[in-house]
């Protein structure tokens, strides 16, 4: 099923450069980001904030949805997938401006029980120059039920292996204004929620597989991506490569998340 959707909105950010370098340290990398200086893919992430007083959250610690996002009537929320085409890099530093629209609201029934998908396509503007297009699906669903889990490829030609931990989550959740209780509300996260620990952020995911594809193809034209299993705070990631396709795998084979790059 498809609901009617008119929503719409924009907001500009300086881009500001300290917020790009503690970025940077946060990932484990100098933080030598400069005014003007080419940012690396998805940096854009810890931009445009939507900071709400408390009595506009959910009880996972994100807006409320009814706004902007509309309220499907299910609890449980997602960021499920994106795909990104990459015009010219943005400049850190350097004011940009959002424009934001609802694409679709869509609603199914899954084998695990009722699903909805909204879709948002962000365009992000430089110097009224359009740098980046991204679409955005978030997935919403009940309380208590798992999706299945499928299997990763182990045929690689480039694997990385990374470690997280609660700060690094953390800082990452501090830096885009994530209030999602997920990734730093343990107790939350086990017992309302039912993860084995704190989550990884998808976006995080994607973004450590977006440098990845950027060092083997240089600059990104497009990457588009699916999570497909959560990652734990206490699981060590392997960062897959091979041919335009990159994934990331759980320690014990599962895929988490899948990707193509050109």
């Amino acid at each position: 099923m498809h609901d009617n959707h008119s929503r719409s909105q924009s907001v500009a950010d300086p881009f500001d450069i300290a917020r790009a370098r503690a970025l940077q340290a946060t990932l484990g990398q100098t933080p030598d980001l400069q005014t003007g200086d080419p940012m690396p893919p998805f940096y854009h992430q810890i931009y445009f904030w939507d900071p709400q007083p408390p009595e506009n959250l959910g009880r996972d610690g994100h807006p409320a949805t009814g706004g902007f996002i509309p309220d499907l009537g299910l609890p449980r929320r997602m960021w499920a997938a994106g795909k990104l085409t990459f015009h010219r890099p943005l400049l850190a530093g350097i004011k940009a401006e959002r424009s934001s629209v609802v694409e679709a609201v869509t609603r199914k029934q899954g084998r695990s029980g009722p699903l909805g998908f909204v879709t948002i396509r962000h365009d992000i503007k430089q110097r009224g120059t359009l740098a980046l297009t991204e679409h955005q699906e978030l997935v919403y669903r009940e309380d208590g039920v798992t999706a299945e889990i499928p299997q990763a490829a182990t045929d690689e030609d480039t694997r990385e292996d990374v470690q997280f931990n609660s700060t690094v989550l953390f800082r990452y959740s501090a830096l885009t204004f994530n209030g999602h209780r997920i990734h730093y509300d343990e107790t939350y996260a086990r017992q309302v929620e039912g993860y084995d620990g704190l989550v990884v952020h998808g976006p995080l995911l994607a973004h450590l597989l977006m440098g990845l594809a950027a060092r083997q193809l240089g600059v990104l034209t497009t990457f588009q991506y699916r999570a497909t299993a959560p990652l734990m705070h206490h699981e060590v990631a392997t960062l897959c490569w091979t041919s335009g396709r990159a994934w990331v795998r759980g320690p014990d084979g599962r895929q988490c998340m899948i990707a193509e790059a050109r």
